[in-house]
């Protein structure tokens, strides 16, 4: 009786806003030009589900949504996450006859209750734990990665346990680091952060990698995951971990969503993010619009204290109200037809961020955020057409896949 081969599955790992969702979507556009059948599942610990939204816009997915399972509300590592993973895995498979499975974790997942889980799985084959580090965070906030080791160790002195231990563990459990934003910092901040990397795992492969950009060929015949290289590290951390699988919100993380159909004044906005931005609002990320912007639906993406803003596309309502909307009366009518369905102050438009940071800071920057929505007095203004001053920068990148 011929025995059924396991499917290869290579977990994205690493902090928050390290690039993940740019690698797997990346991989995802290379998949679906190569007519080669990779399947993902993507973990957000909010229930907003922003990266779940993105990937779904690839081409890849659009053309076959069973394809990707979005697992939200939790963190993958928890019990609860590791019950989600198993069924999305089950349907996958049930779905589709996948050559690779991808799963993209949230920045707060823990990789070794998932290499636990994989090591008893008989339908799937671990042959790659993918630690992706953000080498400008490192630069800025641990000093070229020079004070990440002390920082560790003072935790393991005091006992305590925080983000810090959650990067060097992700690092150490890794069989390949991805060093991603290195065309931000020198080479010799890039020597450094390599340097820190080899000794905290000597036996993982490091790879730069520049806007997600890894050929997925690479990743199709990677060998099985090395699990006895982790083992007496398991067996160190595991009465560590066992209380934090229980926690959908380790490390003193917390979330907040912002939902509301107002537009950011973009003054007002610009100032509150440079005032209120620090070490300890780890990301946030989401869709919204600006007063100054009002065609454009756009990608808010920030990590620590750096916010890119990109073009995710164009609001309907934008579509309609522009007199050079360039499509044809049948369409114009028909995207009218669907604004209509929406009841909305400013048509389809809205903002859906989530907000993640350290329990004693997210309040605080969140509430920051919220004072920048409109008033009722400068959402007449906007009606009347008026003009609000914009400091952001006029050149958006517009996402594609």
């Amino acid at each position: 009786m011929k025995t059924l081969e396991k499917t290869p599955v290579i977990i994205l790992n690493g902090f928050l806003g390290s690039g993940k969702t740019t690698l797997f979507r990346n991989l995802l556009a290379q998949s679906s030009k190569m007519n080669t059948n990779v399947c993902g599942i993507v973990n957000d610990m909010s229930d907003l589900d922003v990266d779940g939204e993105l990937l779904s816009s690839t081409e890849a997915v659009e053309d076959n949504n069973n394809i990707l399972v979005s697992i939200h509300s939790c963190v993958l590592s928890s019990d609860e996450g590791i019950m989600k993973l198993d069924d999305g895995i089950r349907k996958l498979k049930a779905n589709n006859d996948p050559e690779l499975i991808v799963i993209e974790t949230s920045g707060s997942c823990h990789p070794m209750p998932l290499i636990q889980f994989f090591k008893k799985n008989e339908a799937v084959q671990l042959n790659g734990v993918f630690a992706l580090v953000d080498c400008l965070m490192l630069s800025q906030d641990y000093n070229d990665g020079s004070n990440l080791i002390p920082s560790m160790q003072e935790n393991l002195s005091n006992g305590s346990r925080d983000t810090v231990n959650l990067l060097v563990e992700q690092i150490l459990f890794s069989s390949h680091v991805f060093l991603t934003k290195t065309d931000r910092i020198s080479d010799d901040q890039f020597s450094s952060i390599a340097s820190v990397i080899s000794t905290i795992n000597p036996h993982s492969h490091q790879h730069a990698v520049y806007f997600g950009k890894v050929e997925i060929d690479s990743l199709l015949h990677l060998p099985q995951y090395d699990y006895f290289q982790v083992e007496q590290l398991m067996a160190e951390l595991a009465p560590v971990l066992a209380a934090e699988t229980l926690k959908n919100r380790p490390y003193d993380l917390e979330t907040r969503v912002i939902r509301d159909d107002r537009p950011f004044h973009p003054e007002r906005l610009w100032e509150i993010c440079h005032e209120f931005l620090d070490q300890k609002i780890y990301r946030s990320k989401g869709f919204f619009w600006l007063a100054s912007r009002d065609k454009y639906a756009l990608l808010w993406n920030q990590a620590a204290g750096r916010i890119s803003l990109e073009i995710n596309g164009s609001w309907r309502a934008g579509i309609a109200e522009d007199e050079n909307h360039g499509i044809s009366e049948t369409e114009i009518s028909m995207l009218k037809e669907m604004l209509a369905e929406n009841h909305g102050r400013f048509g389809d438009r809205n903002c859906h961020l989530t907000v993640i940071g350290d329990k004693t800071r997210v309040d605080q920057f969140t509430e920051a955020l919220r004072s920048c929505f409109l008033t009722d007095a400068e959402i007449e203004l906007w009606f009347e057409g008026h003009e609000f001053h914009d400091p952001w920068p006029q050149n958006l990148v517009k996402l594609s896949s």
